[in-house]
């Protein structure tokens, strides 16, 4: 029987936080941010020194992180590493750089997968990543891959980063989103790419609400034909 979780994946800055979060409230289900897993695993990374290569350092950090990421009732997430909210210096670019580089580690995705199984257990979600629908949860009962132009996404990504307070070049921006979709699509663990029965919803030059309202749709029509 399918879980009951929508599952989203697609590259950085295709829309999938801010859709996943505003389709959670409207569905009232938990929203699941995957991303926060790995970004609260690079940011114990940096501060313990580890280096983002050495899959076995990092596989043994993770066992030894205690890693809990809460949802409030407005869908903000928190995450606490060992107990501390760590929430507010996981946002930048440094971090964000070094979850996607330990991310490819199969040793990693492991662990941070078995969390956010745990995450989910007795409760409907709506989990966004890039393996949530392919294999964090194959048997979701409804899957979608949002996607955008490298151009766009580059968009988004300097106005996230301008509110945080940090310089953003939309260039530069647009050749890292490229090399990044290039490390996560050719990963040797769970690599990106469009589930199998995902419906793929292009992005760009769409509002939060035009997606919103997309996946709406595709999921009540997914519901009367089951």
């Amino acid at each position: 029987m399918p879980q009951r979780v929508v599952a989203i994946d697609g590259p950085a800055g295709a829309g999938k936080t801010t859709v996943a979060r505003v389709l959670a409230a409207r569905l009232g289900y938990t929203y699941l941010p995957s991303g926060t897993f790995y970004r609260a695993l690079a940011w114990r990374a940096l501060r313990a020194g580890t280096a983002l290569d050495d899959e076995r350092a990092l596989a043994e950090l993770a066992d030894a992180t205690a890693i809990e990421v809460r949802v409030e009732g407005d869908g903000r997430c928190r995450a606490l590493v060992d107990g501390v909210d760590v929430t507010g210096a996981l946002g930048g670019s440094a971090v964000g750089e070094a979850a996607s580089r330990i991310s490819v580690f199969p040793a990693v995705r492991r662990r941070m997968v078995a969390l956010q199984r745990r995450f989910a257990e007795g409760r409907p979600v709506v989990a966004e990543g890039r393996d949530m629908a392919s294999v964090v949860f194959a048997d979701a009962e409804h899957k979608f891959y949002l996607d955008a132009t490298v151009e766009e996404r580059a968009r988004r990504r300097a106005a996230d980063l301008r509110a945080l307070g940090e310089p953003a070049d939309e260039a530069r921006l647009a050749a890292e989103l490229a090399a990044r979709d290039s490390r996560d699509s050719s990963r040797q663990a769970a690599p990106l790419c469009q589930a199998e029965g995902a419906v793929r919803v292009d992005t760009t030059g769409l509002s939060v609400e035009e997606v919103v309202t997309r996946l709406l749709g595709e999921i009540r029509r997914g519901r009367q034909t089951s």
